[in-house]
Order: C-alpha cells, then sequence, then structure tokens
C-alpha cells in the first residue's frame, strides 16, 4: 500500500535525549523522514552523516530531518556523540510506527526470513501529506536525491 499523496499517519517518539516528538508539532515544515536499519552500521553511518553534512541545505529549504530506528534512545545519543551528527534521531523500539508506514517488513538474508526495516525515506509537506517515498534506499548518492526532489516539490 503506497502512503504517496496521502496524509502521514501521525506519531509521537522519544528522540535521543528522550525528548517526546510529534508529527502534529512539526506542521507547517518540510520534514525528510528516514527509516534505518541499525545504528552505527556501515550503510546507516553513511546516511547519517551525509544527511548532517546537508543539513545547512534542508535548512535553507525549511525542512527538518528526522531519522527512525527500533533503536534505544541511549543507542541513538551514543550514535550522535560518536558520529558528531546533528540530526534528530527518533527510537521505535516497538516498532509500531514503521508497520504504519509500512517500512517494518520481511526480509531476507544468507536464506533466514526475519522481520526487520526496509530503508526508506519519505517526503511530507507542511500540511502533513506525503510527497515523495523513496524505498528500498540504496545509500550512495540518496541525500543527494533527496534533496533535489525537496527543492522540486517546494518549486511546483
Amino acid at each position: 500500500m503506497s502512503l504517496l499523496e496521502k496524509k502521514a499517519p501521525e506519531f509521537c517518539l522519544a528522540n535521543q535525549d528522550d525528548i517526546e516528538i510529534c508529527l502534529r508539532d512539526l506542521k507547517g515544515k518540510w520534514i525528510v523522514l528516514y527509516f534505518y536499519p541499525k545504528d552505527n552500521t556501515p550503510g546507516c553511518t553513511t546516511e547519517a552523516c551525509e544527511f548532517t553534512e546537508a543539513l545547512p541545505n534542508f535548512n535553507d529549504l525549511d525542512a527538518i530531518i528526522i531519522g527512525v530506528s527500533a533503536d534505544s534512545t541511549k543507542k541513538h545519543r551514543n550514535f550522535i556523540e560518536k558520529h558528531s551528527l546533528s540530526i534528530t534521531l527518533l527510537s521505535d523500539e516497538s516498532t509500531d510506527m514503521m508497520q504504519e508506514y509500512g517500512v517494518w517488513q520481511l526480509k531476507k538474508n544468507f536464506g533466514k526470513e526475519y522481520m526487520g526495516i526496509v530503508r526508506t525515506t519519505f517526503i511530507i509537506n507542511p500540511d502533513g501529506i506525503i510527497k515523495a517515498v523513496f524505498d528500498k534506499v540504496r545509500v550512495k548518492e540518496h541525500v543527494e536525491k533527496v534533496q533535489q526532489t525537496l527543492q522540486e516539490l517546494q518549486n511546483s
């Protein structure tokens, strides 16, 4: 089921500082909401560092970047400190939000099947409507693509 052009599912989750962040509090801003498998793994670290590096460009576009994984707020805090990240990370240990966004899926690795996070990014407009979905994301050049798409959406 595609969420494109639909209202973004509501959420309230704790960030790396154990402060609750809710979608309703972010109304009026563009949101880049990205789901990633695990803190401190190579692809996820690259993605988080590239989003942090590009943060000034996203700020210029009046957009906030939020990463979500099933890691605890404590793991997020360590991840942020270890890599000097300046983005917000939310903890969805219950996977409820990930299920609502359709990114908690059956995965296969080395012949084993398990439930896990499919790396996905959503762009949500100031009215809370999902305007772009990047699924099964490859980390290389992803941040640039998201930024380009965001600019195009804002100019259309």
